[in-house]
């Protein structure tokens, strides 16, 4: 496929910290992103919470593992559409949420509680940490030894990051800049928008199957009605499952049309001619339409009220806090009970803080869900 001048060329790629070898038969990016599905982060995503904790409640609920394939997919998409590096938008997309830690956002809201007086605590950069020190499985360096472009776009796919930097992130930048005050790639760009277009999507879904709102009450909202409405037109009657599936796969298209009509239109008017202009713009060139972005306000707000602020979901919520809220004091009190293979971790920063503190925080962030639970129970026994 030939790509836009605008796209990211794997031939111009700032490489790799480390230098390597090319490979015979693939490209950087598609090597990144092959280095990212084999990482043990990735894995244990298939444990992790992404609304609901997956332990104690249906499996047919998103993870973030599937919330994952989900966004590389409208990545893979939206990229091919407009001329980019399709490689590059998926590894980008596959580890945007590597450094989530147990119980989604209600897991990190409880480690930036406490980590605050070490530095505090942020997903993103713990991503960079984790692909670029914490996987370590190759002879030559620590993490993945990922392209400059896929780092690039796991750190600021969201869009340019200011100073004060997390420390995860400021580590790396010193060691090998990544030019943080630009935008990110186009393909960075396509991973985050498919990113909100794949959890807008996914959590209707999930919210109708828990019970937690009905199809009448999202037929009230802009652009679900009208795809309920479209459904009910051309299949009157329609078993309920299934006019459910046509009507949010309707609203998933509008969404993806969206996005890609407002990029095709903004690349014609500024008619980049490098990655690097994309960089240089003043604001994201991917993106909703103001309408839709308006729209879909509308949608997350009933969502933040009628899902993620669900009575049970919020008792879930106070659970899974107490579970984190327990077991970093523990660690950090007797860094014994880590396991013996962190031990050398240990070793080398005693007597700080700090560094114990980061070491305990990888540790806790790197659990899934389960292993959480279960080692609470090993810590402080059930209930």
């Amino acid at each position: 496929m030939t790509l836009a001048p605008y796209a990211c060329q794997p031939g111009d790629s700032r490489g790799r910290l480390h230098p390597e070898r090319m490979s015979t038969f693939r490209s950087p990016f598609q090597r990144d992103r092959d280095r990212i599905i084999h990482s043990s982060a990735f894995r244990r995503l298939k444990h992790k919470t992404q609304v609901f904790v997956v332990e104690h409640e249906s499996d047919y609920y998103r993870t973030r593992l599937t919330h994952t394939i989900e966004v590389a997919q409208v990545a893979r998409t939206m990229a091919g559409a407009l001329g980019l590096n399709v490689d590059l938008a998926e590894a980008v997309a596959l580890a945007h949420d590597l450094g989530h830690p147990p119980f989604g956002h209600t897991g990190e809201d409880a480690l930036c509680d406490m980590m605050a007086p070490w530095g505090g605590f942020d997903h993103n950069a713990q991503a960079i940490r984790i692909v670029t020190r914490l996987e370590r499985h190759y002879a030559d360096f620590d993490g993945l030894n990922l392209t400059w472009e896929t780092l690039e776009g796991i750190a600021k796919h969201n869009g340019p990051v200011a100073p004060p930097l997390p420390y995860a992130l400021a580590e790396c930048d010193a060691e090998w800049p990544l030019d943080l005050s630009t935008q990110a790639s186009a393909e960075a760009q396509v991973a985050a928008v498919a990113d909100d277009v794949a959890y807008n999507h996914h959590d209707l879904h999930d919210g109708l199957r828990a019970g937690l709102f009905t199809e009448a009450e999202l037929a009230e909202l802009p652009v679900i009605g009208a795809a309920f409405a479209e459904v009910d037109r051309l299949y009157p009657g329609l078993e309920r499952m299934r006019r459910r599936h046509e009507a949010l796969r309707r609203v998933f298209g509008v969404m993806v049309e969206d996005v890609l009509s407002v990029a095709q239109t903004r690349l014609a008017t500024s008619n980049p001619q490098s990655a690097d202009a994309i960089r240089a713009m003043d604001g994201p060139i991917i993106r909703f339409s103001k309408p839709l972005y308006q729209n879909l306000k509308a949608v997350k707000s009933f969502l933040f009220q009628r899902m993620y602020r669900a009575p049970s979901v919020v008792v879930e919520r106070d659970r899974v806090t107490r579970i984190v809220r327990d077991l970093f004091p523990a660690y950090m009190a007797d860094p014994t009970l880590l396991p013996e293979n962190w031990q050398q971790d240990v070793a080398r920063v005693s007597g700080d803080d700090t560094g114990l503190a980061r070491i305990v925080l990888d540790y806790v962030a790197g659990m899934t869900d389960r292993f959480a639970i279960l080692e609470h129970e090993r810590l402080f026994g059930a209930g």
